[in-house]
């Protein structure tokens, strides 16, 4: 026989209702997740809401300024919002409040302000590879370890067979797309890249027929039009759904 749930107080449903009302707010959001989502997706200014796990009623404000994350604990009374000595009715007057005046000055001496929500629901391309996360590399944690249950990142990496410019010969280099970076390397374990691309400079991508290579696709910059061909078809179209993804989001902050 199934247990019967006690219904939650009114107090209760009404600040669940208020969050959920809220696109930016993520419900289990690890810190991790937050920081790897904000630094790979977003931008100065970037902010979402999560649950804290160290008490009952407290949150954290997550925000991007410049290559970092900060996080801030807003906690919730029962009436009202604290945050830091600043009480608001709720949580929309507190980002009203924080979008006109700075948050807290970053170690380059920006100032921060609440400028661009980061929603719950990202549209992002379906198929990924397993990811990188930064945080995982200086932690020495595992990705699974950090963000077992986050949501997709829009970053990418993998060995690809690239055309070179001067001499048309193919090289196997390896890739890696975090924001809007194209870097490839010699191979894996090089630690400098040979070349980064700005995406923000890109024009198109597109799949190739030119090349007497299957599974290859291009993309296009002013002064150059890269060539890359992927072991699989399944793989190149991969690549070109983050990529597309990544022109589609840059076109629309221009």
């Amino acid at each position: 026989m199934s247990q019967r749930q006690e219904p939650r107080p009114a107090g209760q449903q009404q600040l669940a209702e208020e969050l959920q009302a809220l696109g930016w707010y993520h419900d289990n959001l690890t810190r991790h997740a937050a920081e790897a989502l904000l630094l790979s997706n977003g931008q100065d200014g970037s902010y979402l809401l999560r649950k804290s796990n160290e008490k009952e009623g407290l949150y954290s404000l997550s925000v991007r300024g410049k290559d970092s994350v900060k996080h801030f604990h807003v906690e919730h009374t029962g009436t009202t919002f604290k945050f830091g000595f600043n009480e608001f009715s709720n949580l929309k007057e507190l980002v009203m409040h924080f979008a006109n005046q700075p948050l807290i000055g970053s170690e380059t001496g920006t100032l921060i302000v609440l400028k661009h929500p980061y929603p719950r629901k990202v549209e992002e391309p379906s198929i990924y590879e397993s990811v990188r996360v930064h945080t995982a590399m200086q932690t020495g944690k595992t990705e699974n370890d950090l963000v077992p249950n986050a949501p997709s990142l829009g970053t990418k990496e993998g060995y690809l067979i690239k055309q070179g410019k001067i001499v048309k010969n193919w090289k196997t280099r390896w890739f890696t797309l975090h924001r809007n970076e194209l870097k490839y390397f010699k191979d894996q374990t090089a630690t400098e890249p040979i070349r980064a691309l700005d995406l923000t400079e890109c024009s198109a991508v597109q799949f190739d027929y030119s090349q007497e290579r299957v599974n290859c696709f291009c993309l296009v910059f002013p002064l150059r039009t890269y060539y890359l061909c992927a072991k699989t078809g399944i793989e190149a179209d991969e690549w070109i759904k983050i990529l597309r993804w990544k022109l589609d989001v840059i076109s629309q902050r221009l």
